[in-house]
């Protein structure tokens, strides 16, 4: 059976032929049907729901459903699933580490900026060709300032010997801890090795293992630990909670942490899945993700209340410190950071 065109719909055709992109103008005209999005459950994807769907998506008659999981199984999900015709998700949330090893392994498709407005106004440093940044933060050091005199400016006072036994790390935060013994020891964003050695320092003045951010988070609150490198929007949510904190800027620099969306190379529903990445750059949904999660937009300009700024955001007077990380030097030497930080480090 012939399929018959509206006026309307004969129209935009005209239309977009005249500028070349038949194809695209016509399918952004009116994205709808399913959208499968794959993202972390809890809190932030409830808010996905309730501040990108619900007001962008839903009135566009694309109705979203949610692959919900950690970050490692939908990273080998999304690996695994790349030479498939069509895999079980269009969009991916990942941080921007395993975004970059997706995209390096062929699993998501490269980004036409045009289809996505509110692109522009992207932070120029979290711009990429494959993922649009979702929300970011800062990597930062917490201290408890009753036990911590004078209050640390470099990752190189966790080391002092005044702290043996009062300093702790996370088990799951291995990449970030190496990268910060590295930077104070001659090695660099591109280079952890120096900061193998300097950890075992570390390691012998009785340093504390942590498993997850939420435990690290109740020993600063018990006064169990009095410092240790966290992510900025962390240290803020635990100081709402009543942990006995401060946030000191370490001056190796503030490295970027974050997570974005991308869509997959196979995805089935393109045209919805860039109406979403689209309405994730969103005033107002930026807006309610760091009134709620405490994390910062990816986009320029005064977004945020003055008030909301200074719980979530860096300072001023630390922005030209915030550096991004070498993710592919972290896609290239994972394995074996992890290998030496459970074999040496742990054990």
């Amino acid at each position: 059976m012939e399929a018959k065109l509206s006026r309307r719909q004969f129209n935009a055709l005209i239309g977009a032929a005249a500028l070349g992109t038949v194809g695209s103008a016509f399918a952004q005209a009116k994205p709808g049907g399913k959208l499968v999005v794959g993202t972390w459950g809890g809190d932030y994807g409830k808010f996905v729901r309730e501040y990108i769907v619900a007001p962008y998506l839903d009135p566009k008659g694309i109705t979203t459903a949610f692959a919900l999981d950690q970050t490692s199984p939908r990273l080998l999900k999304n690996l695994a699933e790349k030479r498939l015709k069509h895999g079980s998700m269009d969009v991916t949330a990942l941080t921007f580490d395993t975004m970059y090893q997706v995209w390096k392994n062929g699993g998501l498709m490269g980004l036409d900026h045009s289809r996505i407005p509110a692109y522009g106004g992207v932070l120029d440093f979290l711009k990429n060709p494959y993922a649009v940044p979702h929300i970011y933060t800062g990597r930062v050091i917490l201290y408890n300032p009753e036990k911590v005199n004078p209050a640390p400016t470099s990752y190189a006072d966790l080391w002092d010997p005044k702290y043996a036994n009062k300093v702790g790390v996370i088990d799951i935060q291995y990449q970030t801890t190496i990268e910060s013994a590295a930077l104070i020891s001659g090695g660099s964003m591109s280079n952890f090795e120096p900061g193998k050695a300097k950890l075992l320092e570390l390691k012998k003045q009785g340093v504390k293992v942590y498993p997850t951010n939420e435990a690290m988070g109740q020993a600063l609150a018990t006064g169990e630990c009095w410092m240790c490198i966290m992510w900025l929007a962390r240290g803020r949510q635990w100081q709402q909670d009543g942990a006995p904190i401060k946030v000191a800027y370490p001056k190796e620099g503030v490295v970027v942490y974050g997570n974005g969306f991308g869509i997959l190379k196979n995805a089935r529903n393109v045209d919805a899945a860039y109406a979403f990445l689209n309405a994730s750059l969103e005033k107002q949904a930026q807006i309610s993700f760091a009134e709620h999660m405490g994390y910062i937009p990816p986009v320029k300009g005064d977004v945020l209340s003055a008030d909301l700024a200074k719980r979530v955001d860096v300072p001023e007077s630390e922005k030209s410190k915030v550096i991004n990380r070498d993710y592919d030097y972290l896609l290239k030497n994972d394995a074996q950071l992890r290998d030496w930080w459970n074999k040496e480090f742990k054990g």
